[in-house]
Protein backbone atom coordinates (compact mmCIF):
# COMPACT_ATOMS: atom_id res chain seq x y z
CA UNK A 1 0.00 0.00 0.00
CA UNK A 2 2.62 2.71 -0.28
CA UNK A 3 1.18 3.81 -3.50
CA UNK A 4 0.91 7.63 -3.58
CA UNK A 5 -1.77 9.88 -5.64
CA UNK A 6 0.67 10.47 -8.43
CA UNK A 7 0.18 14.52 -7.35
CA UNK A 8 -0.62 16.21 -4.48
CA UNK A 9 -4.01 15.70 -3.59
CA UNK A 10 -6.94 18.18 -1.76
CA UNK A 11 -6.74 17.95 2.02
CA UNK A 12 -9.60 17.18 3.86
CA UNK A 13 -10.04 19.38 7.25
CA UNK A 14 -12.84 17.84 9.36
CA UNK A 15 -15.00 20.62 11.57
CA UNK A 16 -14.43 19.31 15.15
CA UNK A 17 -11.77 22.18 16.11
CA UNK A 18 -12.03 20.07 19.53
CA UNK A 19 -10.43 16.58 18.12
CA UNK A 20 -7.14 15.76 17.48
CA UNK A 21 -7.24 14.15 14.70
CA UNK A 22 -9.30 17.50 13.22
CA UNK A 23 -6.77 20.00 14.71
CA UNK A 24 -4.02 17.51 13.00
CA UNK A 25 -5.18 17.92 9.60
CA UNK A 26 -5.88 21.37 9.83
CA UNK A 27 -1.82 21.86 10.88
CA UNK A 28 -0.86 19.75 8.18
CA UNK A 29 -2.74 20.91 5.59
CA UNK A 30 -1.86 25.05 7.09
CA UNK A 31 1.94 23.23 6.56
CA UNK A 32 1.79 21.63 3.49
CA UNK A 33 0.00 25.70 2.22
CA UNK A 34 3.42 26.86 3.01
CA UNK A 35 5.77 24.59 1.10
CA UNK A 36 3.28 24.59 -2.23
CA UNK A 37 2.34 28.38 -2.07
CA UNK A 38 -1.63 27.64 -2.38
CA UNK A 39 -4.48 26.65 0.41
CA UNK A 40 -5.18 22.69 -0.56
CA UNK A 41 -7.94 22.23 2.10
CA UNK A 42 -11.14 20.95 1.30
CA UNK A 43 -14.45 19.55 3.52
CA UNK A 44 -16.20 16.50 4.00
CA UNK A 45 -19.22 17.43 2.41
CA UNK A 46 -17.26 19.42 -0.59
CA UNK A 47 -15.62 15.44 -1.14
CA UNK A 48 -19.22 14.26 -1.15
CA UNK A 49 -20.52 16.88 -3.62
CA UNK A 50 -21.14 17.09 -7.21
CA UNK A 51 -17.60 18.08 -8.36
CA UNK A 52 -15.25 16.51 -5.86
CA UNK A 53 -11.20 17.48 -6.30
CA UNK A 54 -9.66 13.85 -8.24
CA UNK A 55 -7.55 13.36 -5.62
CA UNK A 56 -7.87 13.63 -1.70
CA UNK A 57 -6.21 12.87 1.18
CA UNK A 58 -7.96 12.76 4.74
CA UNK A 59 -7.11 11.82 8.36
CA UNK A 60 -9.41 8.56 9.64
CA UNK A 61 -10.33 7.30 12.99
CA UNK A 62 -13.90 5.65 13.22
CA UNK A 63 -15.20 8.00 15.90
CA UNK A 64 -14.61 11.22 14.09
CA UNK A 65 -16.43 9.41 10.86
CA UNK A 66 -19.52 7.71 12.14
CA UNK A 67 -21.48 7.25 15.08
CA UNK A 68 -20.35 2.93 15.00
CA UNK A 69 -17.46 1.62 12.64
CA UNK A 70 -19.86 -0.04 10.14
CA UNK A 71 -21.36 3.79 9.58
CA UNK A 72 -17.63 5.28 9.60
CA UNK A 73 -16.60 2.60 6.99
CA UNK A 74 -19.34 3.57 4.58
CA UNK A 75 -19.18 6.60 4.98
CA UNK A 76 -15.11 6.20 3.86
CA UNK A 77 -15.97 3.76 1.12
CA UNK A 78 -18.34 5.64 -0.39
CA UNK A 79 -16.09 8.90 -0.32
CA UNK A 80 -13.35 6.39 -2.27
CA UNK A 81 -15.60 5.70 -4.87
CA UNK A 82 -16.21 9.86 -5.71
CA UNK A 83 -11.93 10.40 -5.89
CA UNK A 84 -8.60 8.83 -5.94
CA UNK A 85 -8.22 8.69 -2.01
CA UNK A 86 -5.52 8.71 0.52
CA UNK A 87 -6.41 8.42 3.97
CA UNK A 88 -4.04 8.42 7.70
CA UNK A 89 -5.01 5.74 10.17
CA UNK A 90 -5.37 6.98 14.02
CA UNK A 91 -6.47 4.91 16.95
CA UNK A 92 -5.80 1.60 15.34
CA UNK A 93 -7.37 -1.74 16.76
CA UNK A 94 -6.12 -3.59 19.32
CA UNK A 95 -6.98 -5.96 21.84
CA UNK A 96 -7.76 -3.09 24.24
CA UNK A 97 -10.66 -2.43 22.01
CA UNK A 98 -12.13 -5.79 23.80
CA UNK A 99 -13.30 -8.36 21.53
CA UNK A 100 -16.55 -7.61 20.03
CA UNK A 101 -15.48 -4.04 19.54
CA UNK A 102 -12.12 -5.25 18.25
CA UNK A 103 -13.77 -7.09 15.63
CA UNK A 104 -15.98 -4.49 14.27
CA UNK A 105 -13.34 -1.68 14.63
CA UNK A 106 -10.74 -4.05 12.62
CA UNK A 107 -13.68 -5.02 9.81
CA UNK A 108 -13.81 -1.32 9.22
CA UNK A 109 -10.72 -0.55 9.21
CA UNK A 110 -10.19 -3.16 6.74
CA UNK A 111 -12.88 -2.01 4.42
CA UNK A 112 -10.94 1.30 4.73
CA UNK A 113 -7.64 0.28 4.10
CA UNK A 114 -8.93 -1.81 1.03
CA UNK A 115 -10.70 1.21 -0.70
CA UNK A 116 -8.18 3.78 -0.13
CA UNK A 117 -5.35 4.12 -2.99
CA UNK A 118 -2.72 4.53 -0.59
CA UNK A 119 -2.36 4.61 3.64
CA UNK A 120 -0.19 6.42 6.12
CA UNK A 121 0.39 5.92 9.60
CA UNK A 122 2.13 7.49 12.19
CA UNK A 123 4.39 4.54 13.60
CA UNK A 124 6.24 1.43 12.71
CA UNK A 125 4.13 0.55 16.40
CA UNK A 126 1.04 1.38 14.05
CA UNK A 127 2.25 -0.35 10.80
CA UNK A 128 2.19 -3.49 13.13
CA UNK A 129 -1.13 -3.04 14.96
CA UNK A 130 -2.49 -2.73 11.87
CA UNK A 131 -0.73 -6.30 10.33
CA UNK A 132 -1.70 -8.08 13.62
CA UNK A 133 -4.95 -7.07 13.75
CA UNK A 134 -7.00 -5.38 10.72
CA UNK A 135 -5.05 -6.41 7.17
CA UNK A 136 -1.94 -8.57 6.93
CA UNK A 137 -1.11 -7.86 4.20
CA UNK A 138 -0.79 -3.63 4.29
CA UNK A 139 2.29 -2.07 3.69
CA UNK A 140 1.75 1.83 4.80
CA UNK A 141 4.13 4.75 4.72
CA UNK A 142 5.02 5.78 8.13
CA UNK A 143 4.94 9.44 8.94
CA UNK A 144 5.34 10.20 12.26
CA UNK A 145 3.13 12.88 14.07
CA UNK A 146 4.78 16.24 14.27
CA UNK A 147 6.12 18.05 17.57
CA UNK A 148 5.54 21.81 16.69
CA UNK A 149 7.53 23.25 19.83
CA UNK A 150 6.38 26.53 21.36
CA UNK A 151 8.83 29.44 21.93
CA UNK A 152 11.39 28.35 25.05
CA UNK A 153 10.81 30.04 28.48
CA UNK A 154 12.45 32.54 29.66
CA UNK A 155 12.32 31.39 33.51
CA UNK A 156 10.70 28.32 34.03
CA UNK A 157 7.10 28.75 36.56
CA UNK A 158 6.57 27.58 39.68
CA UNK A 159 5.47 23.85 39.55
CA UNK A 160 1.44 23.93 40.26
CA UNK A 161 1.56 20.14 42.76
CA UNK A 162 0.02 18.65 40.06
CA UNK A 163 0.61 14.92 37.89
CA UNK A 164 -0.96 16.31 34.50
CA UNK A 165 -2.65 14.27 32.30
CA UNK A 166 -3.42 15.67 28.43
CA UNK A 167 -6.53 14.86 26.23
CA UNK A 168 -9.79 13.36 26.49
CA UNK A 169 -11.12 11.95 29.72
CA UNK A 170 -12.04 8.37 28.94
CA UNK A 171 -11.03 4.65 30.60
CA UNK A 172 -7.90 3.44 30.23
CA UNK A 173 -6.75 6.88 29.19
CA UNK A 174 -4.53 6.84 32.15
CA UNK A 175 -6.09 9.11 34.55
CA UNK A 176 -7.02 6.21 37.04
CA UNK A 177 -3.55 4.98 37.20
CA UNK A 178 -2.02 8.42 37.80
CA UNK A 179 -4.82 8.58 40.61
CA UNK A 180 -3.48 5.58 42.17
CA UNK A 181 0.15 6.57 42.09
CA UNK A 182 -0.23 9.55 43.47
CA UNK A 183 -2.85 8.35 46.37
CA UNK A 184 0.05 5.88 47.18
CA UNK A 185 2.30 8.84 47.96
CA UNK A 186 0.22 10.44 50.57
CA UNK A 187 2.14 11.84 53.63
CA UNK A 188 5.65 10.61 51.55
CA UNK A 189 7.32 13.61 51.09
CA UNK A 190 7.49 16.84 48.91
CA UNK A 191 5.44 14.24 46.51
CA UNK A 192 3.07 13.56 48.99
CA UNK A 193 0.45 16.10 48.18
CA UNK A 194 0.52 15.99 44.70
CA UNK A 195 -3.05 16.31 42.74
CA UNK A 196 -3.84 15.37 39.59
CA UNK A 197 -5.10 17.12 36.65
CA UNK A 198 -6.92 16.22 33.63
CA UNK A 199 -6.22 18.71 30.90
CA UNK A 200 -9.18 18.72 28.40
CA UNK A 201 -12.42 17.41 28.69
CA UNK A 202 -14.51 14.45 29.00
CA UNK A 203 -14.65 12.02 25.69
CA UNK A 204 -18.12 11.80 24.39
CA UNK A 205 -20.40 9.11 26.02
CA UNK A 206 -18.39 9.20 29.28
CA UNK A 207 -19.26 12.25 30.93
CA UNK A 208 -20.54 9.73 33.92
CA UNK A 209 -17.47 7.98 34.04
CA UNK A 210 -15.35 10.92 34.59
CA UNK A 211 -17.60 12.17 37.26
CA UNK A 212 -17.27 8.76 38.76
CA UNK A 213 -13.72 8.85 38.25
CA UNK A 214 -13.26 12.06 40.41
CA UNK A 215 -15.59 10.63 43.18
CA UNK A 216 -13.11 7.43 43.59
CA UNK A 217 -10.37 9.99 43.37
CA UNK A 218 -12.12 12.11 46.13
CA UNK A 219 -12.17 8.93 48.04
CA UNK A 220 -8.58 8.23 48.08
CA UNK A 221 -7.77 11.38 49.34
CA UNK A 222 -6.62 13.10 45.85
CA UNK A 223 -8.02 15.93 44.45
CA UNK A 224 -8.74 15.25 40.57
CA UNK A 225 -9.28 18.32 38.52
CA UNK A 226 -11.01 18.10 35.03
CA UNK A 227 -10.40 20.98 33.23
CA UNK A 228 -12.46 21.22 30.18
CA UNK A 229 -11.48 22.06 26.74
CA UNK A 230 -7.95 23.96 26.64
CA UNK A 231 -7.08 26.74 23.91
CA UNK A 232 -3.46 26.04 22.66
CA UNK A 233 -2.28 29.10 24.68
CA UNK A 234 -4.04 28.07 27.56
CA UNK A 235 -2.77 24.19 27.43
CA UNK A 236 0.45 25.54 26.72
CA UNK A 237 1.00 27.62 29.84
CA UNK A 238 -0.58 24.53 32.25
CA UNK A 239 1.25 21.93 30.61
CA UNK A 240 4.50 24.25 31.52
CA UNK A 241 3.29 24.81 35.06
CA UNK A 242 2.41 21.09 35.97
CA UNK A 243 4.67 19.47 38.07
CA UNK A 244 4.90 16.35 36.45
CA UNK A 245 3.85 15.45 32.75
CA UNK A 246 2.38 12.09 32.40
CA UNK A 247 1.79 10.27 29.29
CA UNK A 248 0.47 6.57 30.88
CA UNK A 249 -2.07 5.44 28.45
CA UNK A 250 -1.01 2.14 27.86
CA UNK A 251 -2.86 1.07 24.39
CA UNK A 252 -1.98 4.17 22.44
CA UNK A 253 -1.25 3.59 18.96
CA UNK A 254 0.43 6.96 18.37
CA UNK A 255 0.19 9.83 20.85
CA UNK A 256 -0.91 13.36 20.33
CA UNK A 257 -0.61 13.98 24.09
CA UNK A 258 3.02 13.05 24.02
CA UNK A 259 4.15 15.40 21.41
CA UNK A 260 1.85 18.14 22.83
CA UNK A 261 4.32 17.59 26.13
CA UNK A 262 7.95 18.04 24.27
CA UNK A 263 6.17 21.17 22.32
CA UNK A 264 5.55 22.27 25.35
CA UNK A 265 9.25 21.80 26.45
CA UNK A 266 8.85 19.28 29.10
CA UNK A 267 9.59 15.41 29.24
CA UNK A 268 6.41 13.15 30.31
CA UNK A 269 6.72 9.72 32.23
CA UNK A 270 5.57 7.27 30.02
CA UNK A 271 4.84 3.65 29.91
CA UNK A 272 7.53 1.29 28.40
CA UNK A 273 6.03 0.10 25.62
CA UNK A 274 6.74 -1.01 22.06
CA UNK A 275 5.46 2.46 20.62
CA UNK A 276 7.18 4.28 23.46
CA UNK A 277 10.45 2.68 22.82
CA UNK A 278 9.84 4.07 19.46
CA UNK A 279 9.41 7.52 20.00
CA UNK A 280 12.26 7.32 22.38
CA UNK A 281 14.52 6.29 19.81
CA UNK A 282 13.32 8.89 17.18
CA UNK A 283 13.54 11.69 19.52
CA UNK A 284 15.98 10.98 22.30
CA UNK A 285 16.20 12.75 25.72
CA UNK A 286 12.20 13.45 25.19
CA UNK A 287 10.58 10.70 26.90
CA UNK A 288 11.03 9.52 31.14
CA UNK A 289 10.30 5.61 30.77
CA UNK A 290 9.04 3.64 33.25
CA UNK A 291 8.39 -0.38 34.12
CA UNK A 292 4.55 -1.44 34.34
CA UNK A 293 2.87 -1.50 37.34
CA UNK A 294 1.40 1.07 40.43
CA UNK A 295 4.77 1.25 42.51
CA UNK A 296 6.89 1.64 39.31
CA UNK A 297 4.51 4.98 38.37
CA UNK A 298 4.41 6.65 41.84
CA UNK A 299 8.31 6.40 42.55
CA UNK A 300 8.48 7.66 39.07
CA UNK A 301 6.25 10.93 40.13
CA UNK A 302 8.26 11.10 43.28
CA UNK A 303 11.57 11.28 41.58
CA UNK A 304 9.96 13.73 39.27
CA UNK A 305 9.04 15.74 42.14
CA UNK A 306 11.98 15.56 43.63
CA UNK A 307 13.72 16.63 40.81
CA UNK A 308 11.79 18.83 38.78
CA UNK A 309 14.38 19.71 36.42
CA UNK A 310 14.11 15.97 34.87
CA UNK A 311 10.98 16.90 33.93
CA UNK A 312 12.29 19.58 31.44
CA UNK A 313 13.95 18.55 28.04
CA UNK A 314 17.26 18.89 27.69
CA UNK A 315 19.12 21.57 25.45
CA UNK A 316 20.29 17.95 23.82
CA UNK A 317 17.16 16.90 23.30
CA UNK A 318 16.01 15.43 20.07
CA UNK A 319 12.32 17.28 18.84
CA UNK A 320 12.62 16.60 15.27
CA UNK A 321 10.55 15.75 13.12
CA UNK A 322 8.27 19.11 13.28
CA UNK A 323 5.41 20.14 11.21
CA UNK A 324 7.52 21.07 8.04
CA UNK A 325 9.27 17.30 8.08
CA UNK A 326 6.15 16.24 8.21
CA UNK A 327 4.36 17.98 5.31
CA UNK A 328 7.80 17.24 3.34
CA UNK A 329 7.38 13.40 4.38
CA UNK A 330 3.66 13.70 2.99
CA UNK A 331 4.77 16.24 -0.35
CA UNK A 332 7.17 13.01 -1.04
CA UNK A 333 4.57 10.49 -0.85
CA UNK A 334 1.98 11.65 -2.67
CA UNK A 335 4.58 12.55 -5.37
CA UNK A 336 6.37 9.51 -5.60
CA UNK A 337 9.35 11.00 -4.46
CA UNK A 338 9.75 8.99 -1.08
CA UNK A 339 12.75 6.77 -0.60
Amino acid sequence: MTAATRGVPALVVTGDAEHGVSGLARHVAEAVASRVGRDLTTTPDELAGARPPAAAHLHFTDRLWGPTPEAAADRLVDLAGRTRLTVTLHDLPQPSDGERNLRRRGDCYRRVVEAAAGVVVNSAHEALLLAEHTVAGADPAVVPLPVESAPPVGQRPEPDGTAAVIGFVYPGKGHAEVVDAVARLRGDGPAGGLGVVALGRASAGHEAETAELVADAAAAGVVLDVTGYLDDAVLLDRCRRASVPVAVHRHVSASGSITTWIGAGRRPIVPDTRYSREMAALRPGTLTLVDDGPEALAAALARAVADPASTWLAPDAVTAPDLDDVAAAYLAWWTGSAS
